[in-house]
Parts: C-alpha cells; structure tokens; sequence
C-alpha cells in the first residue's frame, strides 16, 4: 500500500492558501523553463528504417564436401 505523503509541506509558520499557491506556480514554472532548456534527445529510428536489415550474413556450407564448397567461389 502505497503511502500518502505530500509532495509539499509548511513546516513553520502558517502559509496563506495564496502563498502555498504561488510557491507552486513559481516551482512549476522553474520546472518547465528547465525541462524546455534541456536537449531535445533524439528519436531513436525504428528497426524498420535500419540499414542494418539490407545485410545478410554468409551462409556457412553445409552437407558433404563443405569443406571444399566453403574455399571455391559461388
């Protein structure tokens, strides 16, 4: 179970309901300016759009003989 603890607290004196209110006006706008002040990170690309897919590995020689199929060209 999950406790519920607030997030903010007067812990002296005794805050008007519009002196809380401002406090957390001015957090959150602080939060904001230093979230849009952050990089952009980038949009990882999809697997879809990896290069990466166009390669196939080798296939290694199977069956009798590979041995000698594996050092002769296709």
């Amino acid at each position: 179970m999950a406790e519920n603890k607030p997030f903010l607290q007067v812990v002296r004196g005794d805050a008007a309901p519009e002196e809380v209110a401002a406090l957390v006006a001015v957090l959150t706008a602080r939060a904001r300016a230093a979230a849009a002040a952050a990089p952009a990170r980038r949009p990882r690309a999809s697997r879809w759009a990896d290069r990466s897919r166009m390669v196939r590995a080798p296939l290694p020689p199977t069956g009798p003989g590979a041995w000698r199929a594996s050092g002769l060209p296709g």
